[in-house]
């Protein structure tokens, strides 16, 4: 996220001007089909989570803060871990696939966890930890199979594939219940069965380009901390984290509606369906106005859909279509960020230390989540849903300050002089 590289959109490089218009690459298409896959049974299982623990076994905003943290968050270190061994033994494609693994066998844990907290916040915890070792990997064999010009389309063509598994999987999720009744367990079975044919489609199509030559030498853990020390690099996981601090997580905000509008608890998997209905609406058209007039103004202003969100959750103003207006505007954030994100700080990094450099990124966002995850609950219980909201709307506004400031740069040369 380093305006140097965003502050205007990259030089087309020499040939015809449709050349933009271009198809994105065979491994982007592949990735996305893994992407939506994976997201049906996600979100399958992220559809019915918040009832399950706040409604079902009762948990305060508190305790629901640390799980929806924990979802996000208590992983995030080994998102470091798994960037540098996929860098160092240059193979992206395995550990991601890994990961992908990882989190199907995480949903038959939810089985097995029962009612009990304590168990279902571990099944969270490895679920996340699959996610945290494949996000890297696969953003890296994306930005390494585009080139830099094109980032921020092939990020909206991969996260707009993710997001129609985002939208049919609390559809998904909706049948299994009108089908079996309130049986979770019938959710999470299925939500394996799904997540299991994304490991196969990964392993079957999806290809990985080498970076380096077989003589070259590996990453060393020195080569991997050396990234801090560039600036550019060590301002873009700063303010990623600085970010993340406005993220209260979508259990809060489908929550919050599902109060304020008092709405039937059938229908609240289907929030997550206007979310991601903008979401894929909105994701491919995004990134290629990211790389027409710079990815930090796209960033800037999917936060500031953000913000509008918390807004209306505390406004004094109720109604369907103000729920409407709320689910597209929370879309709108994460067309805005998700992928254009990463695009922004792919420029950046080395190519040898792509996935490194990509997943100290999302770490500093998952830890920060983290943080604000915990206190938003907290501020739910001492001050009330209306209050707390309003005071992450406020947060939103200085972390966009503070953002703005870290990426001010006086050189837009870097991106020049990073080497690949």
């Amino acid at each position: 996220m380093y305006l140097s590289t965003v502050s205007r959109p990259v030089t087309d490089p020499p040939g015809p001007r449709r050349r933009r218009f271009a198809p994105v690459s065979g491994t982007v298409v592949a990735l996305g089909t893994v992407s939506l896959i994976t997201d049906v049974s996600a979100e399958m299982v992220a559809a019915v989570l918040p009832l399950y623990l706040v409604l079902g076994l009762h948990l305060s905003p508190v305790a629901f803060g640390v799980l929806d943290g924990v979802h996000t968050g208590a992983t995030a270190l080994l998102r470091v871990v798994g960037g540098f061994v996929a860098d160092r033994f240059r193979r992206r494609k395995l550990v991601a696939g890994a990961g992908y693994a990882l989190s199907a066998v995480a949903k038959l844990g939810l089985l097995l966890a029962g009612r009990s907290v304590p168990a279902i916040g571990a099944v969270i915890a490895v679920d996340r930890l699959g996610k945290g070792i494949r996000s890297a990997p696969r953003d890296a064999l994306i930005t390494l199979s585009t080139p830099p010009e094109a980032l921020g389309r092939a990020f909206g063509v991969h996260r707009a594939m993710d997001s129609v598994g985002a939208f049919l999987g609390p559809l998904a999720a909706f049948a299994v219940l009108l089908a079996v009744g309130q049986s979770y367990d019938a959710v999470f079975v299925t939500s394996f069965c799904v997540a299991a044919l994304a490991v196969v489609v990964l392993v079957l199509f999806v290809r990985e380009r080498p970076t380096d030559g077989p003589d070259d030498p590996r990453v060393s853990v020195g080569e991997a901390f050396g990234l801090l020390r560039s600036r550019p690099a060590r301002r873009l996981v700063l303010a990623a984290a600085l970010l993340g601090l406005s993220t209260i997580g979508d259990g809060f905000v489908y929550l919050l509606l599902q109060r304020r509008e008092d709405l039937s608890l059938r229908w609240f998997p289907l929030l997550a369906v206007g979310t991601s209905l903008a979401y894929l609406l909105l994701a491919a058209p995004l990134g290629v106005l990211a790389d027409r007039i710079g990815r930090l103004p796209v960033v800037v202003g999917g936060y500031l859909a953000l913000g509008g969100t918390y807004l209306l959750l505390s406004g004094p103003v109720h109604g369907w279509p103000v729920v409407a207006l709320t689910l597209a505007l929370y879309g709108t954030f994460y067309a805005a960020t998700d992928g254009v994100l990463i695009a922004l700080a792919g420029p950046v990094l080395p190519a040898r230390l792509r996935t490194t450099g990509i997943a100290l990124v999302q770490t500093g966002q998952a830890l920060a989540y983290l943080v604000s995850s915990i206190l938003f609950g907290l501020a739910w219980q001492a001050w009330g849903p209306r209050d707390a909201t309003r005071v992450a709307a406020l947060a939103v506004g200085v972390v966009l300050v503070g953002t703005l400031l870290l990426l001010a740069s006086p050189s837009r040369s870097v991106a020049r002089r990073v080497s690949r």
